[in-house]
């Protein structure tokens, strides 16, 4: 199981990398860069969908079926809190490990 299936099971249930792949019709690497880019841009001023669009080069719709598996952006922002990079977050947590911060 990677980090971002971990994130993902706090955030929502019975959803995964490969399962939220399956249901969008994309590949698992896919998957993965859409949430993180939708991590990314939820907190920005800006359309998180379109953002993380223009980021990745995947269509809007399917970042909005992300979203929508996810559990909508409420717990799109639960897990853009989890992931961050700082000390609070699960990147933050794992570059203390390393000896980065």
């Amino acid at each position: 199981m990677s980090i971002l299936d971990g994130i993902l099971g706090q955030v929502t249930q019975n959803v995964d990398v490969a399962n939220l792949a399956a249901k969008v019709g994309l590949s698992p690497e896919h998957v993965e860069q859409a949430v993180q880019a939708l991590a990314k841009f939820h907190p920005m001023d800006t359309d998180t969908a379109e953002g993380a669009a223009g980021a990745t080069g995947l269509p809007v719709e399917k970042l909005q079926e992300i979203i929508g598996h996810i559990g909508g952006e409420g717990s799109l922002g639960h897990f853009a809190n989890l992931l961050k990079g700082d000390a609070s977050g699960v990147l933050g947590q794992l570059g203390g490990l390393f000896g980065k911060s």
